[in-house]
């Protein structure tokens, strides 16, 4: 199912830069390095670093409230470039000119790196609640002030800071490109209807939707041996990768792998714990799914490559206009500023949905000034995609939101950035919903049920993996065998009986190991908030409406646990995760008796 190219819309970044070799853009790349350096003086001048003497007084509350000034107002500019040439990497893998500035711009980035940490052992060694008491700008920053003094707790020496960042690029950064190159460039031979093809990894990954049972495990079978021929440089780099972030992890004393990102998240124990304890206890309602699926299917059990499987005969083709108007109409149903707001970026030609050689897979929302973002995505004319475009346009309605806080007040957290995401999508999924007949419905129940599976059930295998890797990682290397043990176990403990086989090259496949610690809970955190969420707007309508989009303004000003707050909900509480779990149970017995 393929919507034509003509369609689609490719977005105008001209109303940004009129183009990467334009004046004006060449000019700003060039103003904002040289800002970098203006920075690192000012910063010499009023000596931030860690400092002795805590005390505030008025001399010091100017020279802070300059600092952040400077630093916010470079931060933003940093970031509409960065985007800017992002968008061009991400549509032509060819752009020479684009990859050339990102690579620039990320060597540059290093030294604006090493002046973050100072500012946070500068403001975290000051007495908070005098600078909080004698400063507006900190005031209006309470959350960044107060987080400074949490982490500088855990900074290194400044020479070894300094030393940290600079290992970055040619360190750990070096086995994030091995990872991306190795897998882009894998080549997979597969045989089907007779035919053997040489395919990329992705497009063979993507035959797991296929409707001919034969087809995906022909897919299935050469993509794990594909993985298997390039498991030794991969294992190597997620050994260099995982031991970097554990050496680090030790100098700063914190107590595990996994307390540095619960600050980085915007999360607390207590809430990681009661949201896995309710995830655990989903398993089995996620394996009657799967079980009921498998049924659907014809089949005793399902094997991996079953689990995206289609139902049914292919769905409707959405067209551009179709998707448009439908997203339109029912974004309308929470507000008429969230549906206006789509229409502009429709008519704006704020979004880039058409698939073509050069151009990443998947989507992303980007941000460019306040309150503006860009929107990728791979449009295919099935209401997957009219969901992802929902999707992608509710991380764009948040950044809205966010357009009237400061640079340093939207800082968004990963748990707390997929809240509009998921509520927009599940907007459009009731919608749809709401006027299906029987065989749509079952399709459509499928189509969030896996997503809903994935996020759930595989991510937490995922995180249990990762962490066992760490675990292992303290003591040596780990071989191929033992990631590939270690994944089949993390997986047979969370998908349990219902699945017949295993993937144990996952830890190859997913690129998001080999650049950052524990990415995977802040996506399960996201789709059960979101679900908790609109579970409160179905509940309360107005009500909800009078406080969300303010909810939205304030996730980078706050913590999690203290921003749910606002609409009753207690993230250290195993009912609250419970209940968007149960919305997920919901739909999975009417799944199973629709299956009959």
């Amino acid at each position: 199912m393929t919507a034509l190219a003509n369609d689609l819309p490719v977005w105008d970044m001209t109303p940004i830069f009129p183009s990467l070799a334009s004046e004006e853009f060449v000019a700003e790349f060039e103003a904002l390095c040289a800002g970098i350096e203006t920075l690192a003086a000012l910063f010499d001048t009023h000596n931030v670093n860690r400092r002795l003497e805590s005390s505030v007084d008025a001399a010091f509350v100017a020279q802070y409230e300059e600092i952040i000034e400077k630093t916010s107002a470079l931060q933003q500019r940093l970031r509409a470039v960065s985007s800017y040439i992002g968008c061009f990497v991400t549509t032509d893998a060819r752009d020479d000119a684009a990859r050339s500035r990102e690579s620039l711009l990320s060597a540059r980035s290093v030294r604006l790196q090493k002046l973050y940490t100072r500012l946070v052992a500068w403001v975290g060694t000051t007495d908070t609640e005098a600078l909080l008491a004698a400063s507006g700008v900190a005031r209006d920053l309470e959350y960044n002030v107060r987080r400074a003094a949490e982490q500088a707790k855990h900074q290194m020496s400044p020479v070894e800071e300094d030393l940290a960042s600079e290992l970055q690029s040619p360190g750990i950064s070096g086995w994030v490109k091995l990872h991306a190159n190795l897998t882009a460039m894998l080549n997979v031979p597969l045989t089907v209807d007779g035919e053997t093809k040489s395919l990329p990894m992705s497009a063979v990954r993507s035959l797991a939707t296929d409707s001919r049972r034969e087809v995906r495990k022909a897919a299935f079978e050469a993509e794990i041996a594909a993985w298997a021929e390039t498991a030794m440089p991969l294992a190597a780099a997620l050994n260099g990768v995982k031991g970097y972030q554990q050496v680090v992890r030790k100098r700063r004393g914190y107590a595990n792998d996994i307390e540095p990102t619960l600050s980085a998240n915007g999360i607390d124990a207590e809430t990681l714990e009661a949201m896995h304890t309710a995830c655990v206890e989903s398993f089995p309602d996620f394996r009657r799914y799967m079980n009921a699926k498998a049924k659907a299917l014809g089949v005793e059990k399902l094997e991996w490559y079953d689990v995206s499987a289609p139902l049914g005969e292919e769905g409707k083709s959405w067209s551009w206009s179709e998707a448009e108007t439908f997203v339109e109409t029912n974004f309308a149903r929470y507000s008429h500023r969230l549906a206006g707001f789509a229409r502009m970026n429709f008519t704006e030609n704020w979004i880039d949905a058409g698939q073509r050689v050069g151009k990443v897979g998947g989507a992303y929302c980007t941000g460019l000034r306040p309150g503006e973002s860009r929107i990728l995505m791979n449009y295919n004319g099935s209401f997957n995609s009219v969901s992802t475009l929902a999707h992608e346009l509710g991380h764009a309605y948040h950044n809205l939101n966010l357009k009237e806080r400061k640079s340093m007040q939207r800082a968004t957290p990963a748990t707390l950035a997929e809240t509009a995401s998921i509520f927009c999508e599940t907007l459009a999924f009731d919608g749809a919903l709401a006027s299906a007949d029987n065989s749509e419905r079952l399709v459509l129940l499928d189509t969030v049920l896996e997503r809903n599976l994935m996020v759930v059930v595989d991510i937490h295998s995922r995180f249990l993996f990762e962490k066992s890797v760490f675990a292992k990682r303290q003591e040596r290397e780990i071989t191929v065998a033992e990631f590939k043990e270690l994944m089949t176990t993390a997986q047979q403990q969370t998908y349990g009986d219902a699945l017949n086989s295993t993937h144990p090259f996952m830890w190859a496949v997913k690129g998001h190991y080999y650049n950052s610690g524990f990415y995977n809970y802040p996506y399960t955190f996201g789709l059960l908030f979101g679900l908790g969420l609109y579970a409160r707007f179905q509940a309360s309508p107005d009500e909800f409406r009078a406080d969300y989009d303010d909810f939205l303004s304030s996730t980078g000003m706050y913590d999690a646990h203290t921003l749910a707050a606002r609409f009753g909900i207690d993230t250290h509480s195993v009912e609250f995760w419970r209940s968007s779990l149960d919305v997920i149970r919901i739909q999975i017995g009417e799944f199973d008796q629709l299956i009959g």
